[in-house]
């Protein structure tokens, strides 16, 4: 069985998306891993078959009903058992790499995609989700969400990029940002490439790529800098 990804959407159009080009794309056709989608839709109340609902107490926007999406939910939760359950929402936890290995790890997810002003609490609490989030900012949907956690797992299933030293110097694997790169030609436009890695010592060339490596994760990002340093600490003690 595949590592599997069951999506519900109320747009299941918007799938695969970028997911069916490049790595993504050819491992999705040559069934390294499958996307199933769920209409929420066709779970709705009434001949209009309604999602959403006014929030109770007032205010602006819909909410997405807990009978519906648990619906939805239930009716996959067969062929999706013991797989993790994730609302993409903004007030989730952010989404790290760490996270990523874990579910690329597993045998799939099952993805919920919000809409509106979210989705009832009651359902979050009773089907337990795992509200995940891709950074601080708000989409008008789930949908670009599970896209972005979809690709991120997928290219670290077993046989998806070329190589699987590919991702070892990657942002975020070695807890530090990923170090510049560089190809031909040696000059453009009067900028060379640096010396030491035209030299073909791959010691030195290892340890450029380590300090460059620190030296920007602690201009751009100090907070993971930082982080780095107190387990750098820590393993010394």
């Amino acid at each position: 069985m595949p590592w599997t990804a069951t999506v519900l959407t109320l747009y299941p159009e918007m799938f695969p998306g970028p997911l069916g080009v490049s790595l993504a794309g050819r491992a999705l056709a040559e069934g390294v891993w499958r996307l199933d989608m769920v209409d929420i839709r066709g779970f709705g109340e009434g001949r209009h078959r309604a999602v959403d609902d006014t929030p109770a107490g007032g205010g602006p926007g819909m909410v997405l009903r807990p009978d519906v999406m648990a619906a939805a939910i239930d009716s996959v939760a067969e062929e999706a058992q013991g797989v993790p359950r994730l609302l993409m929402s903004a007030r989730g936890r952010p989404l790290t790499q760490a996270r990523v290995r874990e579910l690329a790890a597993g045998p799939g997810v099952l993805v919920v995609c919000g809409r509106f002003e979210g989705v009832d609490e009651r359902v979050i609490e009773a089907r337990e989700l795992e509200e995940v989030a891709i950074g601080d900012f708000v989409l008008s949907g789930g949908e670009p969400a599970a896209i972005v956690l979809m690709d991120a797992v997928v290219r670290l299933l077993p046989g998806v990029m070329g190589s699987a030293a590919s991702g070892e110097w990657e942002s975020f694997e070695q807890g530090l940002l990923e170090h510049p790169h560089y190809t031909r030609p040696r000059v453009w436009e009067g900028r060379e490439i640096p010396e030491i890695l035209l030299s073909g010592d791959h010691r030195r060339i290892e340890a450029w790529r380590r300090e460059q490596a620190i030296a920007l994760t602690q201009s751009r990002r100090p907070e993971i800098y930082e982080a780095w340093i107190g387990r750098k600490r820590d393993d010394k003690q």
